[in-house]
């Protein structure tokens, strides 16, 4: 099913080169204006803040907790009803280490709090 877009675009196909172009466009500048420099490094709303400023233009859902379960392939992501205290759990566990930094990212992963680019938000 594709997500409904500010785009008007109907052709998954379109709106996944759209998405591409748009968010890298939106990541560089982010970079160059030193809005990385802003965030709450290591925290939700710090991965909130970059997926909205990645998708803003593109989804009305941008930044904010998904409200639908999904999945990719035959790999379901967390569902809906644990996602809020999944993701309080993933803000306390610690990142001191490469190890603890690590199993934040890949627990993050498998939450997949954001209908469409998490791997995208996550790995800024």
């Amino acid at each position: 099913m594709m997500s409904e877009n500010k785009l008007n675009l109907t052709s998954a196909v379109e709106l996944a080169r759209e998405e591409e172009r748009i968010s890298k466009i939106k990541a560089k500048r982010f970079f160059e204006s030193g809005g990385l420099d802003l965030i709450e490094v290591g925290t939700f709303k710090g991965l909130a803040d970059i997926h909205r400023t990645l998708f803003e233009d593109i989804y009305d859902f941008a930044g904010k907790v998904r409200d639908v379960n999904i999945a990719k392939d035959d790999f379901r992501f967390a569902p809906v009803m644990y996602l809020n205290t999944s993701i309080d759990y993933i803000d306390n566990i610690p990142q001191n280490t490469y190890d603890e930094i690590i199993e934040k990212y890949v627990e993050m992963n498998i939450l997949h709090p954001f209908r469409e680019g998490n791997g995208r938000a996550t790995r800024i």
